[in-house]
Parts: C-alpha cells; structure tokens; sequence
C-alpha cells in the first residue's frame, strides 16, 4: 500500500471514530509505528488532523471547543440514556441518601428518569447547579430539590463563579454523577472552561463518592483545564469499555467501570 493511500484511510478513520492511536494503526496497515507516525505528522501539516499523545483526534476535537447545550442533547441519545439507566443502579428505591448531578445532556438523561423512581417514605435530597437539570426535577414527587444559584453559563444553562463554588464547598452529599468533556490517561477529567473546572472540581470534593457518566467520545481528549484525577473517580459509567493506556490508567486508580 502507497503512503497516500493510507493516509486517506487514516484520515478516514479519525473522522468517522473521532480518534486513532499509533498502535492500532500499525498492527492494522502491517508497518512500523515510527511510519504511522510519520503519516500523522504529514496529516497534521495538512491539517487534517491533531495529534495527541499516543495518537491523533480529528481536527475540532481542540481544547477549548465546546458544543452548546442544544447540540449535545442531539448527539448520542440512546447512548445517553442506557448510561443514565445503568448509573441509576447506584441509587436504589431504598436509597435514603443524597445526590449531586451535575450540569450535562447525561446528568439530565438521569434526572428525566429520577422523575419516574418511585416515591419512597423519605424523598431522595437532589442538589445541582444546572437550570436544565433543576427545571426537570422540580416539582417531582418522592424528590427533594436543593438548587445552587450563581452566574448561569449560557453555553451549559449551568450556574458558576465564586458563590456557585462557595455554595458546594459547605455540601456533603453520599453520590454525585459528574460529566466530562474529556477523559485521558495522563490529564484525567477535563473541561474547555474555567469556571465550569472551578464547580466540578468543588463537587469533586464535595461527595463521598464519585461516578463520571461519559460516552466513549470523551476518550483520549484533553480539554483545557484539568479538574480531576483518575484517582478521584469510584466508578465511570459509559457505553463502551475503555481500552489501552486509558483502560490500564483507571485499573491502577482503582476506578470501577460499569458499561451500559
């Protein structure tokens, strides 16, 4: 096979997964990593791509791009959903206790099915700072609704700033579903945005235990800011096992992973 044409494959391949690794890529065209390394260099310089440790990401997967609310609750919905399913199992009809859900399409995925948990003696104690969320849950019966206010992000519908941050540094909640825009071996959880780093890393803090619902498209990226660790996570919830350097890192950390 002609270099030419394995670089239209392998620019084939980032755009239609998102990402490739070095490894893979060699094992599949049958040569050397130090030539798919060099086809990657040559892709970049067209810009064709981005690479990244290990590998490369298609070109808009950069580290300040952020898809706006509305067009995350487009993307993955099914996948979504299943992950909100499977995150559910942490919160039995005879859980007494409290949970933080973050701002995102997945966490509303699970408040949207929070709705429908059957009431119980005592309400389930919810907290958020996300309008969206807050807006799904208020009202529901068996569901007690603690809402943070702040400076709401228009991108995400989500309250931050120093008082959002301020109002969950004084919480202690048993459970928070938390979501991601990126999860990567060497940067962990990552997020185009300060502010929204500032909130989660205070929810981070603010739990007893952690869960990270976030598809496998958040593999391998590394957004701006880095707002935890691997070894901050008790259990990723997704819809597709992680596989290498990933996978090896949470082992390590001790992070449970449940598939949907």
């Amino acid at each position: 096979m002609y270099a030419t044409e394995r670089q239209q494959l392998i620019e084939h391949l980032v755009s239609a997964e998102g990402r490739v690794a070095v490894v893979d890529l060699a094992k599949r065209f049958s040569v050397t990593t130090e030539t798919v390394r060099r086809d990657l260099d040559q892709l970049e310089s067209e810009g064709s791509l981005r690479r990244v440790h290990g590998g490369a990401v298609a070109r808009t997967r950069a580290s300040t791009v952020e898809p706006s609310l509305a067009e995350r609750t487009l993307r993955g919905g099914e996948a979504k959903l299943a992950i909100a399913r499977r995150a559910l199992h942490a919160v039995p009809p005879d859980f007494d206790g409290s949970v933080y859900l973050d701002a995102g399409t997945t966490t509303a995925a699970i408040a949207q099915l929070l709705t429908q948990r059957p009431a119980t003696r005592l309400p389930l104690e919810v907290v958020t700072h996300s309008m969206t969320v807050a807006h799904l849950l208020a009202g529901a019966p068996g569901l007690s609704l603690t809402a943070i206010g702040g400076r709401v992000r228009g991108l995400t519908a989500a309250a931050v700033g120093a008082q959002t941050v301020d109002a969950i540094s004084r919480l202690r909640t048993d459970i928070a579903f938390i979501g991601t825009n990126g999860l990567s071996a060497d940067f962990g959880l990552s997020t185009p945005d300060p502010d929204e780093a500032a909130v989660k890393r205070a929810i981070l803090a603010a739990t007893r235990r952690t869960f990270v619902v976030a598809d496998a498209a958040k593999y391998d990226s590394e957004l701006l800011v880095s707002f935890g660790r691997l070894s901050d996570i008790d259990v990723v919830v997704t819809d597709e096992a992680p596989h290498g350097a990933l996978a090896d890192a949470l082992a390590v950390a001790e992070a449970e992973v449940w598939v949907a």
